[in-house]
Formats: C-alpha cells, structure tokens, sequence
C-alpha cells in the first residue's frame, strides 16, 4: 500500500469500549479506582480491541537500526562502528533488550534499515529473527543537508509498516519500537525542535553521555540543521527527509500499523517517540493507539510526550534505547488486564458496595 491509502484506512479508537469497560470497573470488588493507571490502561486496551477481553500475551519488540551521517559532526560519545556491532549482538541475544524481552515474553526482531555494513545473521549465534531492510548505508549529514530523498523516506515508513504488520498477521497482539544508531539522538532532537516548536536547548540532551563541549556542538549542529533544512511542520515526510533517520521512519510505520490494524503500539524513548511525532503528523489518530513506554533521561522526551499528549507508564532514568522501556511497560499492562479480568465485581463476590450512613 502506499502511505496515502494506509492513512485512510485508519480511524479512531472506539470510545464506546472504553466506556463499557470504565463501566465494569466501577463494579470491581476495590475501592473507586484504587489502581490508578492500571484502570485507565486497561480501558484504553479495550477500546483499542473493541472487547472487554482484550490480549496483550503474545508480544514482539522490532528493533530498528539505521546510521546517521551527522555522526562526523561529533555528536556522540560512541564511534559509528558500534551500531553494526551491536545489531549482532541483539541478534545473538546478548543486549539489554534481548534481557528483558525473554523476561516478558517478547519475540525480538532486529531490522536493519540502513547501517553501513551488511550483516550475515547466519554467521551468528542466536535464535533472534533478523531482517535487512536497508534503505541506504546511513543517511546523508543533516547538518549539511537533508538526511534522505522523499522516497527514501517513504520507503523508510512502508518499510516499518509492512514489518509490523507481518507480526500482527501471524497472531502478535501488541508490539514495541526499539531503536539502534550511533548519533541518532541527534535527528531525533532536530524532529522534537521541529514538531513542537521547542528550543534547541530545552530538546538536546547528552545522549550517549557526551562532554560539555559536545553538548555545545551538538546544539549548534541541530541548530543550522533545522534552519538550513526548513523542515516543513506540517508535513511528516518532509520532516523526516530533511532531519530523520531510517530507523525513525520505520518507527513511524510501526506506529502506523498499529492503528490500522486496531492493535496497541509500545514506543520506547526518545527516538521512538520522534518516529511517534512524525505519524502523528501523517494521521493525529494515531495516539489512540500509542502507549508510552517510560520517560528518557533526555530532556526533551517529555517536552515529545506533551505534544503526543501521552503519559509514560514508567519514569526509571533509563536511556538506553533498543526498546528496553517498551518492554518493561509491557509486564505492566499485562498486569492491567488481569486486574481487569480477574478481579471479581462486588455482586460476584458477594460484597457490599453500598455506603457507609
């Protein structure tokens, strides 16, 4: 499908669920909502399945994995080398991600969307699915152009879609974005800049733990970036040609995929939630759909997580990446169902609900 007939295939989540399901919880066998937010993932679960019994059990984590030009700017504390290493190591299940996803469960599948090598997953040990989607070798600098062609970045959103997609068909009921890149903080700050309006300074953070200095150039280099590019606000793809990144875009379908097959998406952190930003530029409903996984130690993710108008699950200081929050907030909203399912009403318990005179 081209992004124009998925965009009109999506529609909002259905608020009569939701309702319905408030409804039921109102008569489970606890004070009014003692639960918190437990209540109100579970809720938006059902509106998004259209069931009061909706399925979160069987889970996959796509880690999307790209090379960005911008990094001989000096943006990061991390050579460009280390994005293919560590795209092995997820794939023989030795990374963060791989750790916490066998904890809850998750399927891992690593795409390549545009790194500079070429990985032979057949060479390496491990049971993790790997997919080469390369879009290109790494993306141009941004700091001294746009990062990608409009088709290049169409591509890069198909790609995701198609991806996420592909799991939903073979019986996956909630996926989470994960992301690999050396520099890829970068893009994705430029993204955050130009879709909410922020300033350089409150959106960049140290991303992998740069120096002072560092930081300086970094905000100077996404400063000229934006103001040489011009990325029209507007307009997603043209957002994401001039200051994204490959891996962005096929966040950006995942996203899409999910609400255009009614299933909830999981971002991770900063750079998961600019793919998060460009979708909702292509299509506002698709924040029906969305759940934040955690809040990043980068500053501007919670700047994003305002536009988005998206609550994290979880706020642990993490800024990892590789969709190690989406997976962590995946255990919570499976523990959001059950309390749903399987507390009892007070008429199945046999307690009184009336109050006290």
């Amino acid at each position: 499908m081209k992004i124009e007939e998925i965009l009109r295939k999506i529609q909002p989540a259905d608020t009569e669920w939701v309702e319905k399901a408030r409804a039921r919880t109102a008569q489970l066998a606890i004070p009014p909502r003692a639960l918190g937010r437990l209540h109100e993932i579970a809720e938006r679960l059902c509106g998004i399945s259209r069931t009061l019994a909706p399925e979160v059990a069987r889970r996959a984590i796509l880690v999307m994995a790209g090379d960005h030009g911008v990094a001989a700017e000096g943006v990061s504390a991390f050579p460009q080398e280390v994005t293919g290493e560590m795209v092995k190591n997820f794939i023989r299940g030795g990374a963060g991600i791989n750790a916490l996803a066998r904890w809850v469960g998750a399927d891992v599948i690593v795409v390549d969307m545009g790194i500079i090598p070429d990985v032979d997953a057949l060479s390496i040990e491990g049971n993790n699915s790997f997919r080469p989607c390369k879009v290109g070798r790494g993306t141009a600098n941004l700091a001294r152009g746009p990062a990608m062609s409009r088709e290049q970045a169409e591509t890069a959103i198909l790609q995701g879609f198609e991806l996420a997609s592909e799991q939903f068909s073979k019986g996956i009921q909630i996926i989470g974005t994960g992301d690999m890149g050396i520099a890829n903080t970068t893009p994705s700050a430029a993204i955050g800049v130009a879709l909410t309006g922020s300033s350089v300074e409150a959106m960049v953070g140290r991303g992998t733990g740069i120096d002072d200095a560092s930081l300086q150039k970094k905000r100077a280099v996404i400063q000229q970036a934006v103001a040489a590019n011009r990325p029209d606000p507007s307009d997603g793809l043209d957002v994401l040609a001039k200051v994204g990144g490959f891996e962005i875009g096929g966040i950006a379908g995942c996203v899409l995929a999910g609400a255009c097959h009614r299933r909830p998406v999981v971002v991770d952190g900063f750079i998961s939630t600019a793919g998060a930003l460009i979708a909702q530029v292509l299509c506002p409903f698709v924040t029906d759909y969305l759940f934040s996984g955690h809040c990043s130690e980068e500053p501007g993710h919670r700047i994003m997580l305002k536009h988005l108008g998206l609550e994290p699950i979880l706020d642990l200081r993490m800024r990892l990446g590789e969709g190690t929050g989406a997976a962590l907030a995946m255990g919570v909203m499976e523990a959001a169902m059950r309390v749903f399912r399987e507390v009892l009403t007070f008429a199945e318990a046999g307690v009184s609900n009336e109050p006290a005179r």
